[in-house]
């Protein structure tokens, strides 16, 4: 299991000065996103246009190969003007899935960014992660100039319904501990799938049209047309609004929100 520093990149690889110059993120802006499928590291500079182009305060990446979030933060600091924190919740070490050698694959799993710095790093594995480890990451950092607990989190898979539940159960009753906290990431089901009911008795969807018993008006976040991500709070936290964004570098869907912490 890898510990990612929370602190700006140093590579020696990236000593030009940015495409763009220095900006700043906006500061009560969320984002959550799967990155993978495309899987590879030739999408790394598209991801992170795409991700510039919002700004968010905090990022939570999921099916993350560390060797590409690296890259992407690259991207960001070295073309685009936007430099973040990073911490990783790594699940899985696999050469098929991140490269690498036999003998050192490459890690895969959660990522956080984030432009404030972030501390007290947990990283959680699920009992159960059905066809592929699975976790949730936490960190407590800045949003909207105010400290906030983020999990992001990332289930098992869609046909893997009583595993799903399992974790959700483990999850929310994590996140229903603290007073002020944000959940992002992809859970894999719908709103009205009976195993993320635990999430809805805890948290706010960012999303004012989508709540249970009907998803009717959830707008998607896959190719699947499906909503499978979600950016969740509780307590003193009030979602303004959220956009869903199509990428070419994901099957998922970008997701951000802008939200008042109070």
């Amino acid at each position: 299991m890898l510990l990612g520093p929370s602190a700006p990149s140093c590579s020696p690889t990236n000593t030009a000065q940015p495409v763009e110059p220095a900006r700043d993120v906006v500061a009560n802006r969320v984002m959550t996103w799967n990155i993978c499928n495309p899987c590879g590291s030739e999408q790394n500079a598209g991801r992170a246009a795409d991700i510039a182009k919002y700004a968010p305060q905090v990022i939570g990446l999921q099916e993350a190969c560390q060797r590409d979030v690296e890259r992407i933060r690259e991207y960001l600091e070295h073309r685009h003007g936007l430099v973040y924190h990073v911490e990783y919740g790594m699940v899985l070490r696999k050469m098929g899935r991140c490269g690498g050698t036999p003998w050192s694959p490459g890690a895969y799993g959660n990522a956080i960014l984030s432009a404030a710095p972030m501390t007290d790093r947990t990283n959680t594995e699920y009992p159960d992660g059905g066809s592929e480890d699975r976790g949730y990451l936490a960190v407590t950092t800045k949003v909207d100039g105010r400290s906030v607990r983020v999990f992001n989190t990332h289930l098992a898979e869609r046909s893997q319904e009583p595993v799903r539940a399992d974790q959700t159960r483990r999850f929310a009753a994590v996140f229903a501990r603290h007073k002020r906290a944000i959940a992002i990431g992809d859970f894999n089901a719908v709103p009205d799938s009976p195993e993320i009911a635990p999430m809805w008795k805890v948290a706010t969807d960012a999303d004012p049209q989508c709540r249970p018993p009907s998803d009717a008006a959830c707008e998607v976040t896959t190719d699947w047309h499906l909503k499978f991500d979600y950016i969740f709070s509780r307590g003193a936290i009030e979602p303004q609004k959220q956009r869903v964004h199509t990428s070419a570098h994901s099957d998922h869907n970008l997701v951000r929100a802008e939200l008042n912490l109070t």
